[in-house]
Parts: structure tokens; sequence; C-alpha cells
């Protein structure tokens, strides 16, 4: 697979605050790539640096062979990364359909294909953003990114504070979106239990700081790694 994210030696924060330190790992086309740490350890960060929303500080950033550096965030989306913030920031005074049109860019990836992905959303397209369950705006977000048809989905924390038959959904929404390839993923989260078996890579920061960068498979075996790294996340 060809090299799509290449990210070198990266310092980066908020102000004169660092944040993140000497950060360095890549991901090729269509890759998944687990991005796990305790609350406070910069997974977020990480993400938001990557979307020119923070202060960088040095080091080097090449994105399709772009020097993601010099590109503004609203560049980098056209230049194909998909965001979900936690927030997730749907449109709630436009329907579901809407939400997931509006953005819409030629690709893989159109309104039949999400809404085979999504059934719920098919239900449910005619009905305005706010009206939405939480887990369904959380569906709505992820597939109006996909509607994009971006090289790279950044998902921060998709799972956070979802039912646990909305999360089983969703995991499984997420394990048959890396299967496809179309895409490659960054997907935040603490519990590693849940994201590994449907990464290939993982990479675990501490303080900022790189402690773990390597196979999901093999970091999952580790179980006094993943004590140690991400305590109770890791059960």
């Amino acid at each position: 697979m060809a090299e799509l994210l290449n990210i070198e030696n990266v310092w980066s924060g908020y102000g004169d605050s660092v944040v993140l330190e000497d950060v360095s790992f890549a991901l090729d086309e269509g890759d998944s790539l687990a991005l796990l740490g305790r609350n406070g350890m910069g997974k977020t960060t990480l993400l938001s640096t990557l979307m020119g929303a923070t202060h960088f500080k040095s080091g080097r950033m090449a994105f399709r062979g772009h020097d993601l550096a010099a590109v503004p965030g609203h560049g980098r989306a056209h230049l194909g990364i998909g965001w979900v913030p936690q927030e997730r920031d749907i449109f709630p005074s436009l329907t579901v359909e809407e939400n997931l049109t509006v953005v819409a860019r030629p690709g893989p990836w159109d309104l039949p294909r999400v809404y085979e992905m999504f059934p719920r959303l098919e239900d449910r397209k005619g009905n305005m953003g706010n009206e939405l369950s939480g887990g369904e705006q959380q569906m709505l977000a992820i597939a109006r990114a996909l509607m994009l048809n971006p090289r790279l989905l950044l998902l921060d924390e998709p799972l956070e504070g979802l039912a646990p038959l909305i999360v089983q959904d969703l995991l499984g929404i997420i394990g048959r979106m890396v299967a496809s390839g179309d895409v490659a993923v960054i997907l935040v989260e603490q519990h590693a239990h849940q994201i590994l078996p449907l990464t290939r890579q993982a990479l675990v920061l501490e303080r900022g700081r790189v402690v773990y960068s390597g196979e999901s498979q093999a970091l999952r075996k580790d179980r006094s790694q993943l004590d140690r790294w991400l305590s109770v996340g890791a059960h």
C-alpha cells in the first residue's frame, strides 16, 4: 500500500503550552490505527494537530506528499482528511438527508452506500438533526464525514456516552468501514478491548509521547503493558 500520512518528530500544543512531544508514526492508504491513552495524554491534541487546530511547533507532517503544516485547516479537509470530533457538530436544523447531501463530494461513499451502512439513518432521513438520539447523532456525524469521501477519517471517541447496543452497532459499522479499505481510519478510544480487534496498528500516548507503536494484535496480547499504560481502559 502507498503511504498516506507520515508524522515525524512533531511537537505541538496550545499557545506556549506543549502537549505533544516528538511524536512520529506513519499510515498507509486504507490502513487503520487505534490511538490509545488515558485522559489528558494528548490523543485529541494529535487529531487537532492533524486538522490545524493547535499551535504546531516543529517536526514534519506529510499527507499524500503535501506539507500538511503549510496547509490551513479548511484546506486539509479539501486534501482529503475528515474529522468527527467528540462534539459531533451536526446541523440541528437540517434533516438527516440534508446533513448528508449538503457536504457530499464525488467518490465511493454516496447516499445509497451510506444508507446501506447506516440503515437507521435511512429510517430517520426526514427527521431534523436535533430530533435524533445521541447514538443516531453519532452515526450521522460519521456518515456525513464519509460523504466528503475523505482519504483519512479521524474519529475522536465515537463510542463515548452511548448505550451498549448502540456501541455494538457502531463497532460493527466501523469494522466494516475499516475492512472496505476505501478510507484510512485513526480511531481514538480509551477502551482498548473494543477497538484493537478492528485496527491493524496501535499507537499509545503517555504524557504526549509515544510509548507504543506497532501492531494492534501484539498489543492486545500484552496484558501487562495494557494495564500499565491504559489502566481501567484496558479491561
